[in-house]
């Protein structure tokens, strides 16, 4: 646990995943709200279909969601959706021209019934 889920449009061509999501896992260990580095599990996935709104300019996006056991307050919450949109917003040099919304969520898993266990060979 954590488990970050990250989107993309595909019109963000200096928008290198992997670099994202490292920098958004380094944000998350920062945060000193995880037991271990390895707990933290990140995913991208680029989106090539899509429409922002109904206007006929060009638009994207890049979308964050965390899912985290519950019991956290709203206040940590807060506190890692903004280091994480921070991460967001230096990750590259955005294109011109093109409005870009970044967009970090949090969500609660439920702490009672999630089950997790790791295979080593």
């Amino acid at each position: 646990m954590p488990h970050l889920h990250m989107e993309y449009t595909a019109n963000l061509p200096e928008l290198n995943a992997d670099v994202a999501l490292i920098r958004l896992n380094n944000a998350l260990v920062v945060s000193g709200q995880f037991a271990a580095e390895f707990d933290i599990k990140s995913r991208a996935v680029k989106i090539d279909t899509f429409k922002v709104g109904t206007a006929m300019a060009e638009r994207a996006f890049v979308h964050v969601k965390l899912a985290l056991l519950s019991g956290r307050s709203g206040q940590i919450k807060k506190q890692l959706s903004d280091s994480l949109l921070a991460v967001l917003q230096d990750l590259c040099q955005w294109p011109t021209g093109i409005e870009v919304q970044l967009a970090v969520e949090i969500l609660d898993i439920d702490r009672e019934s999630y089950v997790k266990t790791a295979i080593n060979h």
